[in-house]
Protein backbone atom coordinates (compact mmCIF):
# COMPACT_ATOMS: atom_id res chain seq x y z
CA UNK A 1 0.00 0.00 0.00
CA UNK A 2 1.28 2.90 -0.45
CA UNK A 3 0.91 6.12 1.19
CA UNK A 4 0.78 9.71 0.19
CA UNK A 5 1.69 11.94 2.36
CA UNK A 6 -0.16 15.40 1.45
CA UNK A 7 0.36 18.70 2.97
CA UNK A 8 0.14 22.64 2.13
CA UNK A 9 -3.63 23.59 2.35
CA UNK A 10 -4.93 26.53 4.09
CA UNK A 11 -6.76 29.54 3.63
CA UNK A 12 -5.86 32.51 1.62
CA UNK A 13 -7.72 35.42 0.46
CA UNK A 14 -8.40 35.95 -3.50
CA UNK A 15 -5.35 37.04 -5.31
CA UNK A 16 -3.09 34.95 -2.98
CA UNK A 17 -0.68 31.37 -2.92
CA UNK A 18 -0.53 28.36 -1.29
CA UNK A 19 2.14 25.49 -2.51
CA UNK A 20 0.55 22.16 -1.71
CA UNK A 21 3.16 18.95 -1.70
CA UNK A 22 2.55 15.45 -2.08
CA UNK A 23 5.55 12.62 -1.00
CA UNK A 24 5.19 9.34 -2.25
CA UNK A 25 8.19 7.52 -0.20
CA UNK A 26 10.55 5.45 -2.04
CA UNK A 27 10.22 5.76 -5.24
CA UNK A 28 8.81 8.18 -8.44
CA UNK A 29 5.30 8.01 -10.03
CA UNK A 30 3.09 9.62 -12.28
CA UNK A 31 1.81 12.11 -10.18
CA UNK A 32 -1.36 14.39 -10.22
CA UNK A 33 -3.84 16.86 -8.29
CA UNK A 34 -7.58 16.47 -8.47
CA UNK A 35 -9.88 18.49 -6.53
CA UNK A 36 -13.23 18.59 -5.16
CA UNK A 37 -15.44 22.09 -5.03
CA UNK A 38 -18.20 21.97 -2.50
CA UNK A 39 -21.25 20.51 -3.62
CA UNK A 40 -19.40 19.77 -6.67
CA UNK A 41 -17.51 16.23 -8.77
CA UNK A 42 -13.90 15.76 -8.60
CA UNK A 43 -11.74 17.14 -11.09
CA UNK A 44 -8.46 17.80 -12.49
CA UNK A 45 -5.64 20.25 -11.76
CA UNK A 46 -2.51 18.81 -12.62
CA UNK A 47 -0.52 15.64 -13.81
CA UNK A 48 3.15 14.88 -14.10
CA UNK A 49 4.90 12.00 -15.51
CA UNK A 50 7.62 10.11 -13.93
CA UNK A 51 9.88 9.78 -16.57
CA UNK A 52 9.79 13.43 -17.69
CA UNK A 53 9.40 17.09 -16.90
CA UNK A 54 6.33 17.72 -18.92
CA UNK A 55 2.92 19.38 -17.06
CA UNK A 56 -0.69 18.49 -18.13
CA UNK A 57 -2.98 21.38 -16.86
CA UNK A 58 -6.80 22.16 -16.76
CA UNK A 59 -7.62 25.03 -18.64
CA UNK A 60 -9.34 27.07 -15.24
CA UNK A 61 -5.52 26.78 -13.71
CA UNK A 62 -3.37 27.16 -16.60
CA UNK A 63 -0.91 29.97 -15.91
CA UNK A 64 -1.86 30.20 -12.27
CA UNK A 65 -0.56 27.08 -11.11
CA UNK A 66 2.44 25.12 -11.86
CA UNK A 67 3.41 21.56 -11.03
CA UNK A 68 6.88 20.55 -10.40
CA UNK A 69 8.91 17.53 -8.93
CA UNK A 70 11.80 16.81 -6.42
CA UNK A 71 13.21 13.54 -7.44
CA UNK A 72 14.94 13.70 -4.38
CA UNK A 73 12.41 13.59 -2.64
CA UNK A 74 9.70 12.13 -4.15
CA UNK A 75 7.85 14.80 -4.12
CA UNK A 76 5.64 17.05 -6.18
CA UNK A 77 4.94 20.57 -5.30
CA UNK A 78 1.15 22.46 -6.55
CA UNK A 79 2.44 26.09 -6.77
CA UNK A 80 -0.45 27.91 -6.94
CA UNK A 81 -0.97 31.59 -7.26
CA UNK A 82 -3.56 34.11 -8.40
CA UNK A 83 -5.94 32.55 -6.39
CA UNK A 84 -9.84 32.93 -6.99
CA UNK A 85 -13.11 31.87 -4.77
CA UNK A 86 -13.70 29.24 -7.58
CA UNK A 87 -9.82 27.33 -6.52
CA UNK A 88 -12.35 26.74 -3.16
CA UNK A 89 -11.80 23.08 -3.31
CA UNK A 90 -10.61 19.91 -1.64
CA UNK A 91 -7.54 18.84 -2.99
CA UNK A 92 -6.61 15.12 -3.50
CA UNK A 93 -2.90 13.80 -4.83
CA UNK A 94 -3.04 10.93 -7.06
CA UNK A 95 0.06 8.59 -7.94
CA UNK A 96 0.19 5.98 -10.47
CA UNK A 97 2.43 3.88 -13.02
CA UNK A 98 2.85 3.54 -16.19
CA UNK A 99 0.39 6.21 -16.78
CA UNK A 100 -0.58 6.95 -20.83
CA UNK A 101 -0.56 10.84 -21.14
CA UNK A 102 -4.42 10.57 -22.87
CA UNK A 103 -5.04 9.01 -19.40
CA UNK A 104 -3.35 11.53 -17.27
CA UNK A 105 -6.51 13.17 -16.47
CA UNK A 106 -8.58 10.67 -15.88
CA UNK A 107 -9.02 9.50 -11.93
CA UNK A 108 -9.53 5.94 -12.92
CA UNK A 109 -5.50 6.07 -14.15
CA UNK A 110 -3.76 6.66 -11.01
CA UNK A 111 -3.89 3.62 -7.99
CA UNK A 112 -3.10 5.57 -4.84
CA UNK A 113 -4.58 8.57 -3.15
CA UNK A 114 -4.19 10.63 -0.25
CA UNK A 115 -6.98 11.98 1.79
CA UNK A 116 -7.11 14.98 0.31
CA UNK A 117 -6.03 18.98 1.48
CA UNK A 118 -8.71 21.89 2.24
CA UNK A 119 -7.93 24.94 -0.15
CA UNK A 120 -10.12 27.93 1.07
CA UNK A 121 -9.87 31.05 -0.87
CA UNK A 122 -12.31 33.61 0.74
CA UNK A 123 -11.84 37.18 1.64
Amino acid sequence: QVQLVESGGGSVQPGGSLTLSCATPGRPYDMAWFRQPPGKEREFVAAIRSRDTRQYYADAVKDRFTLSRDRTKYTVYLQMNSLTTEDTAVYYCAAGQGVISSSLRRESAYNYWGRGTQVTVSS
